[in-house]
């Protein structure tokens, strides 16, 4: 009778195993790198959902969506976390992501009010450099420099995207040009955010694209100051973070409580010093300090949805036509 009744607990236990509801949410790949937010956010989500997260690296940003739209309705995601403004427009486009419930006191520097998705973190680009480095101030002064830069290809790449549209935001019908004079100064362009930074580390570049916000991860996490942001007199394009639910999701409510989820305290105060962003909703605590060292764009840009979608392959073309020379 013991065997049978040990037996029995056995089964009991690997069934309560086997109900244990899985949310696989697909993000990029810095994200659940030891080193970014998505350790720590998978271990206090599943402190209140009695789940499993899945949190699966896809590539870096653009590349999400593009896997997304590969899989169709087929796909094993309940939750896309990755995409941003530039991107939002085609994701809805396809038809598969659903709307969402949530609501939170946004600290974004734009009004909020998307019905399918849900912002998470926000920054703006910027040229990454050694500290004791001269820094040009604006694109045209770069292009004008023997500078070496590293960027991100915007076919997979959300900074890479940010680029183009940064470039055509401040410079319009200009923005051609302005690819033709940068085109020297590139030294490669990577696939995603995580090898372009490791070769500016390397001392393989100059500069390197990335966010004003990323000196602040040298700063409280090595205790270096030698990484600065450049600022540029056009102003810096910003970037705003957001995740989404697949329509297709067979764990519809567990993505609703993680979108949930994400604009709480709990998932904000990771943030700051683990994806290096500015939280959509500012901690309890506040943002850590080193944060008021950063250098503060004295002008935004940021094309809608809609404007970013009317010219993102234009400014795609330029690009190729400028590099390819």
């Amino acid at each position: 009778m013991k065997h049978l009744a040990f037996a029995a607990g056995l089964l009991g236990a690997s069934a309560a195993f086997a109900e244990t509801p899985e949310l696989t949410v697909y993000t990029y790949d810095s994200f659940v790198s030891d080193w970014g937010p998505g350790p720590a956010v998978e271990k206090a989500f599943e402190e209140v959902c009695g789940c499993d997260l899945k949190l699966v690296g896809a590539g870096d940003g653009a590349a999400l969506l593009a896997r997304v739209k590969l899989e169709g309705e087929r796909s094993d995601a309940d939750v896309v976390l990755g995409l941003d403004t530039n991107l939002t427009a085609a994701a809805k486009e396809t038809g598969l992501f659903a709307e969402h419930s949530v609501s939170a006191d946004f600290a974004l520097p734009v009004d909020w009010n998307d019905a399918t998705f849900v912002p998470y973190d926000w920054g703006y680009f910027a040229f990454v450099h050694n500290a004791d480095t001269a820094a040009p101030a604006d694109f045209k002064a770069l292009a004008a420099s023997d500078m070496k830069i590293v960027i991100q290809d915007p076919r997979s790449s959300t900074p890479g995207l940010g680029l183009l549209l940064w470039v055509k935001a401040a410079y319009g019908d200009e923005a051609p040009e302005i690819w033709k004079g940068l085109s020297d100064n590139v030294v490669t362009v990577t696939k995603g955010w995580s090898e372009a930074y490791g070769m500016f580390l390397e001392g393989e570049a100059d500069m390197v694209l990335s966010y004003t916000t990323s000196p602040a991860y040298h700063l409280i996490a090595e205790e270096d100051g030698s990484k600065a942001a450049a600022a540029f007199d056009e102003g810096h394009y910003m970037q705003v973070e957001v995740a989404g639910k697949l329509a297709n999701s067979d764990q519809p409510e567990l993505a609703d409580q993680f979108l949930a989820f994400m604009v709480s305290d709990a998932f904000q105060s990771i943030i700051p010093t683990t994806n290096w962003m500015y939280p959509a909703v500012t901690p309890e605590g506040g943002l850590p300090e080193g944060f008021e060292t950063l250098i503060a764009p004295e002008k935004s840009l940021l094309l809608s949805e809609t404007e970013a979608a009317e010219v993102r392959d234009a400014a795609l073309g330029e690009w190729l036509d400028a590099l390819s020379q």
